[in-house]
């Protein structure tokens, strides 16, 4: 099950499973973080102990078809009510043997009083004990913690300009973004047709931080409604997924479709 640039409409674990060991050089996805999010075919309220186990068997085959050199970029959130959901997704990883590269946070909105600044999206809650939720989890996991990224590709210019000269290296007006990434969700008018995608911006800063060059083929095993898909198309990198979902599916390919037509 390797052919490229296709949605497949079968299980992640049942697609995985007849893939080529060490095919895939990165791999984008959120998986269900089981908080009641209401998906048109998938539950998204199972116990506990059964959705860290489903967690488990992802991780071990996604450890299998990810290349030795690959990245894996699994962003995951969890509840104001829940908020060990993202560490206890990372730990069964962990026990699969992926190592923890990078933790990079997903700021969704971010407020700058002092500049007058309050960007991105915020979800206004009632509530008197917690604060908004404005961020999520991309945990980079690789398999012995030794893949080297592309740093600038994401990079920022400086603030201060006299830090283009100052430091060590290319001396260009460039650095490393950190692991602190705003990704403000786009702004759409009508219903959102999945409740929970990540913007396309996620998966192609991923791609761009593991290195365009050196990635032959993505994978989202959670394609949802194509965002790594598209993401991949724009960045002419080849791409497969599973979603078991037909009218995400649906969606999906015609975004796709969409995205091709633009090149």
């Amino acid at each position: 099950m390797t052919d490229i640039n296709r949605i497949y409409e079968t299980d992640c674990l049942e697609g995985m499973q007849k893939m080529t060991a060490g095919i895939v050089d990165v791999i984008v996805t959120s998986p269900p973080y089981n908080i009641g999010k209401a998906y048109t075919t998938y539950d998204d309220t199972v116990p506990r102990a059964e959705y860290l186990e489903r967690i488990r068997a992802f991780a071990e085959e996604s450890y299998r078809v990810l290349s030795e050199h690959g990245s894996f970029y699994l962003n995951v959130g969890g509840s104001l009510k829940d908020p060990w959901i993202p560490m206890d997704v990372a730990q069964k990883f962990r026990e699969q043997g992926f190592v923890l590269q990078n933790m990079i946070h997903w700021i969704k909105s971010i407020a700058l009083p002092e500049e007058g600044v309050a960007a991105g999206h915020y979800k206004p809650i009632n509530s008197k004990r917690f604060h908004n939720d404005c961020h999520e989890f991309i945990f980079h996991f690789t398999k012995k913690g030794l893949v080297e990224i592309d740093r600038l590709a994401n990079g920022v210019p400086y603030q201060d300009k006299s830090n283009v000269k100052r430091w060590g290296g290319k001396k260009q007006d460039l650095r490393d973004r950190g692991n602190t990434w705003f990704i403000p969700y786009e702004t759409i008018r009508e219903s959102r047709p999945h409740p929970a995608a990540f913007p396309v911006q996620l998966p192609l800063m991923c791609m761009k931080d593991h290195g365009i060059s050196r990635c032959k083929l993505v994978m989202d095993p959670f394609m949802g409604i194509g965002n790594t898909a598209v993401a991949a198309v724009r960045l002419n990198i080849p791409f497969i997924g599973f979603e078991i979902d037909e009218g995400y599916r649906k969606i999906a390919n015609e975004r796709v479709a969409a995205e091709l037509t633009t090149l």
